[in-house]
């Protein structure tokens, strides 16, 4: 029988291999029963994590971390991308990740579940929230945010005061931002197109973004290798 999920292990982050044709349900069950056989050797692991073989569209992968999570102890602390060098990418993101709650003093924040219209989430630390940042709704952190799904409501990063904070979605088309004492307020429905190939607009081809401070303002951009290398996520 063809082996649908396959998992290989780097020293900073795993690596699904996914059959492309299996139903995606079906899927999602056969990578929670990997990860619950697997929970004794990870345990509370904090890891990157790449998903190869099938194009995934970004709730697809919010679903795919949940379902990891929600059937071992590790703690996914990012999605890299599959043209990177895998162990290379993932030792930076995760000693960036370490670096910046070594910054806040904190050990940050995990967050499982969606905040819908009218409900705010406050930290004193970083966090990485496990769902979607709805419209109307809101969360504000003394550290950085990191939101594995779609952040269309309010995020407020950098509280304590401190430099480089950043904001990071799978999805960034937010209602405000604000990072430290620097605001960016977006126009509704026409926030922050992600632009494809050519300069089009591309909704299916979307990448994650990140948003920090530079020369006094706030910068949107897609997270990439590059990215990584001079910023942390």
């Amino acid at each position: 029988m063809k082996n649908t999920v396959v998992v290989k292990s780097f020293p900073n982050g795993l690596a699904l291999y996914l059959d492309e044709e299996l139903e995606f349900d079906v899927l999602l069950r056969q990578v929670a029963e990997k990860f619950r056989e697997s929970d004794p050797f990870f345990r509370d692991a904090a890891l990157a994590v790449s998903f190869e073989g099938r194009q995934l569209s970004f709730e697809e992968e919010s679903r795919l971390v949940w379902t990891i999570m929600d059937n071992s102890r590790l703690n996914i602390t990012c999605i890299v991308g599959k043209d990177e060098e895998s162990e290379k990418i993932y030792g930076r993101a995760l000693d960036d990740f370490y670096r910046k709650q070594e910054e806040a003093q904190t050990t940050g924040q995990f967050y499982r579940g969606t905040l819908r219209e009218g409900q705010m989430l406050e930290t004193e630390s970083s966090i990485i929230i496990l769902g979607n940042v709805c419209q109307g709704s809101s969360v504000m952190a003394a550290g950085d945010i990191v939101v594995l799904g779609s952040l269309q409501g309010s995020a407020y990063a950098g509280g304590n005061g401190r430099p480089g904070h950043y904001i990071a979605a799978l999805e960034m088309t937010p209602q405000k931002l604000k990072i430290g004492d620097f605001k960016y307020i977006t126009e509704e429905k026409r926030r922050w197109p992600f632009l494809g190939k050519g300069g089009k607009n591309s909704h299916s081809n979307k990448q994650p973004q990140m948003a920090y401070v530079e020369n006094g303002r706030i910068i949107l951009k897609p997270i990439t290798k590059e990215s990584l290398t001079g910023t942390s996520l």
